[in-house]
């Protein structure tokens, strides 16, 4: 990279937004960016004058160092493996990790993502079932981890939504089994978990992988 993609500016109402701004900026070059990679050198203090200015640069050594090991902590690597791979797409985005109890959510902030969605999200998916098995090493306790992309899993899990109740709709009005189009497990899961609310319609899978698909029947009724 030229030392022009290797330092940003930013600014905001304290030198610590400041930075945070330019650290924003920096992570869509370099994934997995700390600020321990970072040299700060502050132009404007906040005050009077207006807000906090800082000119940031990357020590690009010591970042592909970094680059190169595999955190310790689970929700680390995770960060790792996507940024790795955002990087590897040769997108401008960032990765941003929320962890809780239950899950680690790597969410994908950026521009023109749909590669990395790929078509029907087998991309993301492939790369989620990938961050995964980096982050849970053999044995032990297990998160579930999930990796998104431009609000990509919420507009699918509707659309599965959507498509279970027209599938329903359809079972119940001509008192037949109807089948969905093939999924993969994790979305057969969803729309089996939606339906499983109601009490008129009961699902079940059937086929081989990569072609199982989950077919929504009425309930039968017995007087």
């Amino acid at each position: 990279m030229s030392s022009e993609e290797s330092v940003a500016e930013g600014s905001g109402e304290t030198l610590g937004e400041a930075k945070w701004a330019a650290m924003k900026e920096l992570e869509s070059r370099f994934p997995g960016l700390t600020q321990e990679h970072v040299r700060f050198e502050v132009t404007q203090e906040d005050g009077s004058d207006g807000p906090a200015q800082v000119r940031a640069e990357v020590d690009e050594e010591a970042w592909r160092t970094a680059a190169g090991t595999i955190p310790e902590e689970p929700a680390e690597r995770v960060r790792a493996i996507v940024g790795r791979v955002v990087n590897a797409l040769g997108l401008h985005a960032t990765v941003d990790i929320d962890e809780s109890d239950e899950e680690i959510r790597a969410t994908v902030n950026g521009d023109d993502l749909g590669l990395l969605i790929g078509k029907h999200g087998s991309t993301i998916d492939a790369l989620q079932h990938l961050a995964f098995r980096a982050a849970f090493r053999g044995d032990g306790e297990r998160k579930q981890v999930t990796v998104d992309a431009a609000g990509y899993r919420e507009r699918r899990e509707g659309a599965l939504h959507r498509m279970a109740d027209r599938a329903a709709a359809e079972a119940l009005q001509y008192s037949r089994p109807v089948e969905l189009e093939p999924m993969r497990a994790t979305e057969r899961k969803i729309v089996h978990t939606y339906l499983s609310e109601r009490t008129d319609v009961e699902t079940h899978s059937e086929g081989d992988e990569p072609d199982r698909r989950l077919v929504v029947s009425p309930v039968e009724r017995f007087s």
